[in-house]
């Protein structure tokens, strides 16, 4: 490749399709230097899954928005782990392998780190699965399904903030809304509370004055008529 030409191309991304109906996706670079895109504009539902001490290629769960790890079904977790594992070169020939997973927000890249190469901002959010041994129907099931795609991620990662900023401007607009409508229906009860007050005072004040004018309510029948 010429100096700066990977800067201008679009990464080749691997796209599959787990088990399921939750319309989630998996997917993965071609590469170690792919890695570095899908690291820089991966998305925060994004589960990331890798053999742990082993080089293996970095796959991604997509889950849908507002999911988290939780979210993930036992199925797909057999599927991203079998993955990962059949793109191990050394994991791959391994029994009882343990893969590690964890939200994409939770990597860290630093300056001194080589292409492809991660920390975790907290080992306390990194999860571990155990696969025992490959499992090729698994494994063929996902190649059956692989779609290869040149996706701009940078333009896909900024579409997916303003509709977020977007999302949070409206629910804003609504929480504001009603919060003037409460405001309003408050005002509305303490007039009406106020105006009862004052109409029973009104009320007793000229019973009271009544007493005072007539000793009986025949004489005040008598002055009335």
């Amino acid at each position: 490749r010429e100096p700066g030409a990977r800067l201008l191309a679009a990464p080749m991304v691997f796209y599959f399709t787990p088990r399921g109906d939750q319309g989630h996706v998996l997917f993965m670079g071609k590469d170690k230097v792919e890695n570095e895109d899908l690291i820089a504009y991966s998305f925060p539902e994004d589960i990331w899954f890798h053999v742990d001490a082993l080089s293996s290629a970095h796959v991604y769960l997509r889950l849908s928005k507002g999911q988290t790890i939780d979210d993930i079904t036992a199925e797909e977790l057999e599927d991203c782990c079998q993955l990962v594992k059949a793109n191990s070169i050394q994991g791959n020939k391994q029994d009882d392998l343990s893969i590690v997973y964890t939200p994409s927000a939770n990597l860290r890249k630093d300056s001194h780190m080589q292409v492809g190469q991660v920390g975790f901002h907290s080992s306390k959010a990194v999860l571990r699965a155990k696969v025992k041994t490959r499992d090729n129907a698994v494994v063929n099931r996902l190649n059956k399904t692989k779609v290869e795609e040149y996706p701009d991620l940078r333009a896909a990662r900024e579409h997916y903030e303003n509709q977020l900023r977007k999302e949070r401007k409206e629910a804003y607009r609504e929480a504001q809304k009603q919060k003037l409508e409460e405001d309003r229906e408050r005002r509305r009860d303490e007039e009406a509370r106020s105006y009862d007050r004052i109409h029973t005072t009104d009320a007793m004040q000229s019973n009271k004055e009544m007493a005072e004018k007539y000793s009986s309510v025949e004489e005040a029948e008598e002055d009335f008529m």
